[in-house]
């Protein structure tokens, strides 16, 4: 897809299933349960969209899905189901490698926002990693020896400025108890130890008509996105609607620290969104993740869009 001269395309990572109540928060499940229907487990059936975007110049990432260092015990508790390595998603849809990504930015260092950050490899291979440009034989091993199962967890994207609020860094280093279970040091430290991570105000421009602001709701310092190029704009809810499901003001997720501070971001959003006739991006909506809103005689909908190149 076409965006003024830019480039975007979704990279859908992997399917994953949540429950459905805390996807939900105090909407019935009478209610909820009609559009997202529950599993034997009560929960919903998700994904993770991330977002490339070719400026010519730059080859960005938002977001990374939730990574692929899981153990069986965790793919059973959130159902991944992976058809393939994200890699292989990135290049059959975008034609560009984890090695061609200059940019990796996350909106949160939540796991399933953050978790494709970073990749295990097998200590028969970290000779070859310690003759990387710019990393020492010593910090290599070091790594490896504090790494456990034998693996060593290196930064997916080797060539790529890794970029994250300063806020939500310092967030994840001393997360809300509420939070602690979403934050895995191992999606974010590895950046930080290859001297890959900037970390950037809690408003900041990364390319021309790219925006990243910080939203308080789902936590105090997630950050969603805007894209405005060639009359054109494009905009990331993040986790503050997660799905089109979320659309209507009460359906807010039970994981929201702040959920009255979302209610009234959306009160706030929403309507500029169907006014300006926004691409909207719903990171882990399975069925619609970019579509446009309308109103619809004072009721919002996603309107899927048309096929084409264009569109």
């Amino acid at each position: 897809m076409e965006i003024g001269d830019y480039r975007l395309e979704v990279v859908r990572d992997t399917e994953f299933w949540l429950d459905g109540g805390a996807m939900f928060g105090i909407v019935p499940r009478a209610l909820w349960e009609h559009v997202a229907p529950p599993d034997e487990k009560n929960r919903i059936r998700l994904t993770t969209n991330c977002v490339f975007i070719d400026t010519g110049r730059e080859k960005i990432l938002i977001d990374t899905g939730i990574g692929e260092k899981w153990n069986a015990k965790e793919i059973e508790i959130y159902g991944i189901n992976r058809k393939r390595p994200f890699a292989e998603s990135l290049e059959s849809i975008t034609g560009s490698t984890p090695d061609d990504i200059s940019i990796v930015i996350n909106t949160h260092l939540h796991f399933d926002h953050a978790g494709g950050n970073t990749m295990d490899i097998e200590q028969t291979t970290v000779a070859a990693v310690a003759q990387k440009p710019g990393r020492s034989k010593g910090e290599s091993i070091q790594c490896a020896e504090e790494t456990p199962h034998s693996a060593l967890r290196i930064p997916q994207f080797r060539n790529a400025r890794y970029l994250v609020s300063k806020s939500e860094f310092l967030e994840a280093e001393n997360p809300h108890e509420r939070e602690q279970a979403s934050y895995l040091p191992e999606n974010w430290r590895p950046m930080r130890d290859a001297g890959q991570l900037e970390l950037m105000p809690d408003d900041f421009e990364p390319v021309v008509g790219l925006r990243f602001q910080t939203e308080r709701g789902h936590s105090p310092t997630m950050q969603t996105w805007r894209l405005g190029a060639g009359g054109q704009t494009v905009y990331g809810f993040a986790d503050l609607i997660p799905t089109h499901h979320h659309l209507p003001l009460p359906w807010i997720m039970g994981y929201d620290l702040e959920p009255a501070l979302t209610l009234e971001y959306k009160k706030r959003i929403l309507p500029a969104a169907v006014a300006g006739g926004w691409l909207c991006l719903f990171y882990h909506d399975c069925q619609m993740p970019l579509c446009r809103l309308i109103d619809d005689n004072g009721k919002l909908r996603a309107e899927p869009l048309p096929r084409g190149p264009h569109a």
